[in-house]
């Protein structure tokens, strides 16, 4: 498989990423460890974290999701097969940026993961509080020490990005590498006008989030009374299901069809051809589920029917 260069930095990522958002909520202890060597198996490597996940859960903290995963190597043995991105601004446990709240937000998640180092280090949200150059500064100081290799940022302006990388530049500070914003076929609109032509200029990676939007790319969802599937994915999916997001659903039917595949691999498969995205991040709760969506690596579309899930999509 042709790894591919995370910006400008020393990370070589596969091109599909495995979030681990379910991980300590509709994924128990047990079937994440499943998830996770099944995603090994599949000889993928980004697996994406944050320390606020699963804090949303009734009866979770925060922090679930980090130690199931920290659990996992330490059992597995294969923290050198892997690479971990975590975040850090959302956690009520530690939000912001400020250079204090990073320097004991990243001791804790090293702590969870049950490692010396995490790969790739992420601000989960802008801080507009805190200067820049003290945030980057903070993040530069764990680099030093050999805590993180790279950092990125996750939900960012694209004028907040730039004034980052222009900060970075300035100060003589290491910059953001990649970007984590939402993307898939039927969010196109705020990345592809406002974020991509900035990333590919300046060479970011971008590991865009919610790359089946909540499910419904999967085709799981066509109408009302399929909402009754998933309680945890329901609201989410509920707004696509408009004339224009069945469009999008007999689009991928068509194309998966023609490749014996299924939609939820055509999906991914269109955002992985795209020029600039890095690796689209999918979770799963089920190694069986995981092998399947593995399966949009080896998807090769045709300009024509890359063109066709461009045009069913175009107006979101």
């Amino acid at each position: 498989m042709q790894l591919r260069q995370l910006g400008r930095s020393t990370l070589s990522v596969a091109p599909l990423a495995l979030g681990g958002n379910v991980f300590g909520w509709s994924a128990d202890e047990q079937r994440s460890f499943d998830v996770l060597d099944a995603f090994v198996d599949a000889g993928l490597n980004l697996i994406d974290t944050a320390d606020v996940y699963s804090a949303w859960v009734p009866g979770n903290r925060g922090g679930e999701s980090e130690t199931i995963i920290g659990k996992w190597l330490k059992r597995s043995g294969k923290r050198d097969k892997v690479l971990i991105a975590t975040k850090v601004a959302k956690w009520v446990e530690h939000r912001g940026l400020s250079p204090l709240n990073i320097r004991q937000a990243v001791e804790s998640s090293l702590q969870r993961l049950q490692t010396d180092h995490i790969d790739l280090y992420q601000a989960h949200e802008d801080d507009a509080t805190v200067p820049l150059s003290e945030t980057l500064g903070a993040f530069a100081r764990l680099i030093e020490e050999g805590k993180v290799r790279a950092i990125g940022a996750s939900n960012y302006s694209a004028d907040r990005f730039a004034e980052a990388l222009k900060v970075s530049s300035e100060y003589k500070l290491p910059r953001y590498e990649s970007l984590q914003p939402e993307y898939n076929l039927v969010s196109r609109i705020g990345y592809e006008q406002e974020l991509e032509p900035l990333v590919r200029q300046q060479h970011i990676g971008v590991i865009n989030y919610y790359a089946l939007a909540s499910g419904f790319l999967s085709g799981k969802y066509r109408g009302e009374a399929d909402l009754a599937k998933s309680k945890a994915r329901s609201g989410a999916v509920k707004k696509y299901l408009t004339p224009q997001g069945l469009k999008v659903l007999a689009t991928l039917d068509e194309v998966a069809a023609a490749h014996k595949a299924t939609p939820s691999q055509v999906a991914l498969a269109w955002q992985i051809a795209r020029p600039g995205i890095t690796a689209p991040i999918v979770s799963a709760t089920s190694a069986a589920q995981w092998r399947e969506l593995a399966g949009a690596v080896e998807l090769s579309l045709t300009a024509e029917q890359i063109a066709a899930l461009n045009d069913a999509s175009a107006s979101f």
